[in-house]
């Protein structure tokens, strides 16, 4: 299963709210865990609609042995993220912000994954496995 969402309005990141949810039902994921799925992507579209001008997400089911997942890559072309370092550190933000998200997120699922460069945009990958 491959779907691909936009991003670049609020009512697209309502979609892939809605669209995430209903993939970690198909999952069977817990509650806790539908909702950390659910706020890391809601947090990842948002910044790339922010920060990365709007975008596109990514949607595809795993399969790896016993486990199954889900993996979103949120991507944009957008002008990067110069450090991110620097970027994940919980209490730094560009964006006036809490400077939670990109740490936060990445504590939220099991695998995280970032590639930026300045003037090219950036992509965040994130997977949540249900084991």
């Amino acid at each position: 299963m491959h779907q691909v969402l936009p991003l670049e309005t609020d009512e697209h990141v309502v979609a892939v709210r809605k669209a995430v949810r209903e993939h970690a039902l198909e999952l069977k994921l817990s509650l806790v865990e539908q909702t950390k799925l659910v706020t890391a992507a809601s947090e990842l579209a948002r910044n790339t609609i922010k920060y990365g001008g709007g975008g596109v997400v990514l949607l595809e089911r795993l399969v790896d042995g016993l486990r199954n997942g889900l993996r979103l890559v949120f991507a944009d072309t957008g002008p990067g993220i110069a450090d991110i370092d620097l970027a994940l550190r919980d209490g730094y933000t560009s964006g006036g912000g809490l400077g939670l998200g990109l740490g936060g997120t990445k504590r939220l699922v099991d695998d995280f994954l970032i590639d930026s460069r300045p003037s090219e945009g950036t992509a965040v990958a994130i997977i949540k496995w249900k084991i």
